[in-house]
């Protein structure tokens, strides 16, 4: 079975370096919690590692098709609880492409297909929160499952 390992060390106040795969990964709190603000509090690290995810499925996917886009910008927004534990209770995703109009139905089935079959962080997100997306390609919405997922989460109350 195959397994990551990392390590991560004290390095005094409030800071942390986490070694993954070689890379140092600094993370610290603001100045008002004690830290030095050295780097970013470690919960915005499960947003980053959704994004890669799913950035990288996606490039993968189109490149097996042999389709190059102009650009991908994926933008997460995490809702935050306001008691604690602080954690996140929604997740949303916007993927901005930039591209060959004729590419736009492989970006979105390669968004979808990312988020319904690949992505291992936003399954493993999936099982405690909703995790929604748009597309937007070219400036243009072009899909989102929000209210999907509205209606689905007003049900199961």
């Amino acid at each position: 079975m195959a397994k990551h390992e990392i390590e991560t060390q004290w390095m005094g106040k409030m800071q942390f370096n986490a070694l993954i795969d070689g890379h140092t990964v600094v993370m610290d709190a603001p100045e008002k919690s004690g830290g030095e603000e050295n780097g970013p509090i470690p919960k915005p690290f499960v947003l980053a590692a959704l994004s890669g995810c799913t950035g990288m499925d996606i490039i993968a996917l189109l490149r097996k098709l042999n389709i190059t886009i102009g650009d991908l910008n994926i933008i997460v927004t995490g809702e935050l609880s306001k008691k604690a534990p602080v954690q996140y209770i929604t997740i949303h995703l916007k993927y901005i492409f930039k591209g060959d109009v004729a590419q736009k139905n492989a970006a979105v089935d390669a968004v979808n297909d990312s988020q319904e079959k690949y992505c291992g962080v936003s399954s493993m997100l999936k099982k405690a929160l909703p995790v929604t997306w748009e597309i937007i390609y070219n400036g243009e919405q072009v899909f989102t499952n929000i209210f999907v997922e509205a209606l689905v989460g007003a049900d199961s109350m």
